[in-house]
């Protein structure tokens, strides 16, 4: 069995489709049935001869390399995109509805046109979709996110000046804890250790595993085998250092 690795448009996560005696290279353009229907994605991975193990379900099937038809609907369908976009921001805000719109989709077919929405709790958006339905004739399907979900559909820059990891490469959100943030030794602040999302930055756990082996074995700054040695080396708390401000209130 063949895989091909695909993005689809608006998704930085990696999705595999069994592409075994479809002609796809990397670079090219793909038409793959989705949960949601249709999608038009860009392979950026080729798996050649991959042997399946264990018990997961059959890879979706890519369905035909793009054709210059699905490109120029798929291009077109970016358009009516923002312009659905823009007209359900107006009727949300004419309802007085307390939702934040993160993003709009149009299957390749134009059989249906997702919206991506954050909010406190439930919402009644009945008349809503009516509104949508009425105006863009076709169906219409309202999908609540979560604050980290809106991150990586909208995109952005973090506090590191590069753009937002969950929109640039992570496949997939891992747990992010304070524990970590403490192992190690980060200010405290939530100012300095939230992303934009409001949530914990996930770059705290791209060090994590080496912080908690050093401080395992003994070897992680003010832990006790090191504070040991350095009174041994005469060097007292002159050894011992924070990461982060410690006027920020690091504990």
């Amino acid at each position: 069995m063949d895989l091909a690795g695909i993005r689809l448009r608006g998704v930085c996560k990696m999705y595999h489709f069994d592409c075994t005696g479809t002609p796809l290279k990397r670079g090219d353009y793909a038409v793959v049935q989705t949960e949601r229907g249709p999608l038009l994605g860009e392979v950026v991975q080729r798996i050649d001869a991959c042997a399946p193990h264990g018990q997961k379900a059959p890879y979706a099937k890519v369905l035909r390399p793009a054709t210059a038809e699905d490109l120029r609907v798929h291009q077109e369908n970016a358009r009516r995109e923002a312009e659905a976009h823009d007209f359900c921001l107006k009727r949300i805000e004419d309802r007085a509805l307390p939702m934040k719109l993160a993003r709009t989709e149009v299957l390749l077919d134009r059989s249906k046109a997702t919206f991506y929405f954050t909010a406190d709790g439930r919402i009644d958006f009945r008349e809503l979709v009516k509104d949508l339905a009425h105006e863009l004739r076709t169906r219409i399907e309202m999908r609540q996110i979560g604050v980290r979900d809106e991150a990586r559909v909208v995109g952005g820059v973090g506090p590191c000046g590069m753009g937002l990891c969950c929109a640039t490469f992570l496949n997939d959100f891992e747990p992010i804890t304070v524990k970590m943030a403490k192992d190690q030794k980060l200010a405290l602040n939530p100012a300095k250790l939230s992303g934009v999302c409001g949530r914990l930055m996930c770059c705290l756990i791209y060090e994590h595993e080496s912080y908690a082996r050093a401080k395992a074995c003994g070897t992680c700054a003010g832990s006790p085998g090191e504070a040991a040695r350095a009174e041994d080396a005469g060097e007292g708390d002159d050894l011992s250092f924070r990461f982060g401000d410690e006027e920020d209130g690091a504990s």
